[in-house]
């Protein structure tokens, strides 16, 4: 049987395949008649049969049955004649290797980044390209500015995604903010915050840096002893969720403080941004960025940022030239801002596509249940880590569900871990960074991978690894522990929805 055959034959008929796929259902008859599924829907194919019908299957069927051909001449015959005949000069930088089309393995992504991505993302990416000036693609850019206003929580004008990775925000807020001289207040309880004093310094400013241990959140109290002592501190920087070791602070505090010093602030919502809340206009956050492959479950390569009206005012009045082109702000306000769009740069039109359609599901979902499923597989999978006997690195009340850093147990290999879920189970997860590296792994729940499948998964194939170490660990327990965590949420969820039910039908009485 072909793949068309198999995914009639998985679920009944060519008319629930086509229900399930959202196509009409005479596309579904045509794959049936030609033998084979176009490699486009190779992805959805895959998730719509639950993995029984591999992705590669279907790319090879495809291409066999109708290869890509891009030649339009015989093998060895030229558009322009005998001149590039013979022994062509350019053969002589021709890779050595034959190279053929790229098809990566299909990976279960539970590390620190990037993750599993939706197929209706990865369809809407393949969409055609058109021009970033283009009117169409213009109305889809403001509809993005307020689907990241809703993920923010904000009602800033000057929300949108920059075209770089996380790092491009981090600098983007930097740059902008921070001239030669500025003194700068950085706290730093992992990696990022070791990045922050790098911008600062980079861009002439002076760091004053509040240390914490890793794995422990910026202490608020040495925060407003380092304000109090250089009160003419102009900015505060900090990470809200930090990815290198698995910990939150508590961003709402720091932000209070940092304002009762009439300091700005900048903070770091990478690996936070639609796992856990981030309340902007509550919290008052003057400047913001995250990335696209986090939570969000984009692809890698764009960073969403907000700015507060406050900034946006400071930086217009900056005597000194922004030390970047690409990141001045004040040139980029006539691209992303509400006027005439001007030309900045080239906008990455496909990836905007994909974060468009990243958002809309987050949207679809409702945030506050999006940040609800972060927890809930967070507290399953941990409830299943502890019964094999591990620990984790960060105490409970600071720990994020969507990055969860765990201790290596005495006498394992955390590098050989690693290695062998991703060569035998396709599961990847993330290594310790800095002063950690070898001590934690990391494993990611965030976006499209936060799924009961992936935990589940998870926890078999890890108990499996260190069973087989000589670890004392009891294959099944694990995974009852975390059944046992699932089935105590869903109780309590159904009493506390009774229990609403009852208290609104008495109301209405």
């Amino acid at each position: 049987m072909n793949c068309a055959e198999r995914l009639v034959a998985l679920f009944g008929s060519q008319a629930e395949v086509a229900r399930r796929l959202r196509l009409d259902r005479a596309v579904v008859s045509n794959w049936v008649k030609s033998g084979y599924i176009p490699a486009r829907w190779a992805m959805e194919v895959e998730a719509l049969s639950s993995g029984q019908i591999a992705t590669r299957d279907v790319l090879n069927e495809a291409n066999s049955r109708k290869p890509i051909r891009l030649k339009s001449r015989p093998h060895g015959e030229s558009l322009f004649g005998s001149l590039l005949l013979g022994n062509d000069t350019m053969n002589d930088f021709s890779p050595a290797k034959r190279i053929r089309s790229f098809h990566p393995p299909q990976r279960t992504l539970m590390g620190p980044g990037p993750t599993e991505i939706h197929p209706r993302v990865l369809t809407t990416m393949s969409q055609p390209a058109i021009g970033y000036l283009d009117p169409v693609f213009l109305e889809m850019m403001e509809e993005l500015k307020a689907l990241l206003r809703y993920v923010y929580q904000t009602k800033s004008a000057l929300t949108f995604p920059l075209s770089g990775p996380g790092s491009v925000g981090m600098e983007y807020c930097f740059v902008n903010l921070v001239a030669p001289g500025d003194k700068v207040v950085v706290c730093r309880n992992g990696v990022f915050g070791g990045r922050m004093i790098e911008n600062v310094e980079r861009m002439g400013g002076v760091p004053v840096v509040v240390e914490a241990n890793w794995g422990d959140p910026v202490d608020p109290d040495k925060l407003e002893d380092a304000l109090r002592k250089n009160r003419d501190a102009r900015v505060v920087a900090f990470i809200h969720a930090e990815t290198s070791t698995g910990v939150q602070s508590d961003a709402k505090a720091l932000v209070e403080i940092a304002h009762r010093y009439d300091a700005l602030t900048i903070v770091d919502a990478v690996t936070s941004l639609a796992g856990t809340p981030v309340l902007v206009d509550e919290w008052g956050i003057d400047a913001i960025y995250s990335a696209s492959q986090k939570c969000l479950s984009c692809t890698p390569g764009l960073s969403p940022v907000s700015f507060s009206d406050r900034v946006v005012d400071y930086v217009k009045s900056r005597k000194d030239k922004i030390h970047s082109w690409f990141m001045d702000m004040n040139l980029l306000l006539g691209y992303w801002g509400a006027t005439t769009r001007t030309y900045h740069h080239t906008a990455p039109t496909n990836a905007l596509f994909a974060l468009h359609e990243a958002l809309l599901l987050i949207q679809e979902e409702g945030l506050d249940n999006c940040w609800a499923r972060h927890r809930r597989h967070h507290v399953a999978l941990k409830a299943g880590l502890e019964a094999m006997g591990l620990k984790f690195l960060v105490k409970e009340p600071f720990q994020l569900p969507q990055m969860n850093a765990v201790v290596c147990p005495e006498g394992v290999n955390e590098e050989e871990v690693r290695k062998t879920l991703l060569a035998e189970f396709n599961i990847e997860i993330g290594a310790g960074l800095g002063p950690l590296k070898g001590k934690i792994w990391r494993f990611g729940i965030m976006g499209y991978s936060c799924r009961p499948d992936n935990v589940m998964l998870c926890l078999a194939a890890l108990g499996s690894v260190l069973s087989d170490m000589g670890l004392p660990v009891h294959v099944g327990d694990a995974e009852a522990a975390a059944h046992d965590a699932y089935a105590s949420m869903h109780t309590r969820a159904a009493q506390a929805k009774a229990k609403s039910k009852a208290a609104a039908a008495k109301a209405a009485a």
